[in-house]
């Protein structure tokens, strides 16, 4: 098995596990209960989605890691020498990818947990969360500290390799937080989140196997599977929806993958739609303050401002997916020039 190929059978493997998955586990949410309760803040027809199964991040989690774990096994299996040297260390920095990703997992599971018992849309409150993701980007960055896998420089575009010092930390922390929920933020009308996330994680595979980091290109093709898998489910109309489950694990899943691969300014253009999403709460809220009560969007995640435009679900999704696209190219462009 060649790394390439191994690449094909990670994605593939994926996208057909987490399909697979759907027929087991939305069935099982439904019989249990779990199911969504719509906001009555939002678009008045979001309430024909109440009672829709949740937690669907499952599938794509249990699909993508999965594949993974047997196409990495396989691959090493095969081609002993990735188990030394450069690999080895590749191989540990893709472990604490995973394990970063499955912690915010945890996070968003607990709190769809609490939501679909207590049959409320709020689940834990926004101090703890807050809180828990803290501590999980804290251990994440020390990790990656410890094992050498963290560096204060990064290339910027227009300027080149530049010495953040020690706001690199700090500044680490707000990129990680703002990624890992705006991607929260972003799953807010079927398919949107898991169409955004194939195409970052198709351009973080391309740049990581050009690198040399074939391990974490891995894990973006199993993770590219596992969105386009749970589409099948997830897109309009929505047969199931991810949760805070499946939207912080991917949130969280696309800050790894950067940062191990030692790029975390990758995420400023790969992640350029999620923090364009969360940008507009942000705008929202400072303008609705200092205009007296008035709003600059109809509503936010901007996505809502769309719809409430007379923008169908479908339209969002495609016009959002095109401009990832775009984002993915100017990544692979400025990789090409600067790496």
């Amino acid at each position: 098995m060649t790394p390439q190929f191994a690449l094909l059978t990670a994605a593939l493997s994926a996208m057909l596990l987490t399909t697979l998955l759907g027929f087991f586990l939305v069935p099982v949410l439904r019989k249990l209960n779990y199911v969504q309760t719509i906001k009555n803040n939002g678009p008045a027809w979001h309430s024909s989605k109440n009672g829709t199964p949740t937690m669907g991040g499952l599938m794509l989690i249990f699909g993508s890691m999965i594949a993974l774990v047997v196409t990495y096994s396989l691959l090493v299996k095969k081609i002993p020498e990735m188990s030394d040297g450069i690999w080895q260390q590749t191989g540990k920095g893709l472990s604490v990818a995973i394990l970063f990703a499955l912690a915010n997992g945890v996070i968003g599971f607990v709190d769809d947990f609490i939501k679909v018992k207590k049959q409320r849309n709020k689940g834990l409150s926004v101090r703890i969360k807050l809180l828990l993701q803290l501590v999980v980007v804290l251990v994440f960055l020390i990790v990656l500290q410890q094992n050498a896998m963290l560096t204060t420089w990064v290339q910027l575009p227009g300027i080149g390799l530049f010495d953040l010092g020690v706001a690199f930390y700090p500044l680490s922390y707000l990129l990680i937080l703002g990624i890992v929920n705006a991607v929260n933020l972003t799953d807010g009308v079927d398919g949107l989140a898991s169409s955004v996330t194939f195409l970052a994680m198709l351009g973080f595979l391309v740049i990581a196997a050009l690198l040399g980091w074939y391990y974490m290109g891995l894990y973006a093709a199993a993770l590219a599977g596992g969105c386009a898998g749970f589409l099948c489910w997830n897109f309009y109309p929505a047969k199931i929806f991810m949760g805070d489950t499946g939207s912080l694990f991917l949130g969280g899943a696309v800050a790894a993958i950067a940062y191990a691969i030692g790029h975390p300014e990758l995420l400023l253009i790969l992640g350029l739609v999620y923090l364009l999403e969360a940008l507009s709460v942000m705008v929202q809220i400072v303008w609705f303050k200092l205009s007296k009560g008035k709003k600059l969007f109809k509503m936010t995640p901007i996505h809502h401002h769309f719809e409430l435009s007379g923008w169908s679900e479908i339209k969002i999704t495609a016009w959002f997916s095109g401009a990832e696209i775009v984002c993915v190219v100017i990544a692979l462009i400025f990789a090409y020039i600067s790496y």
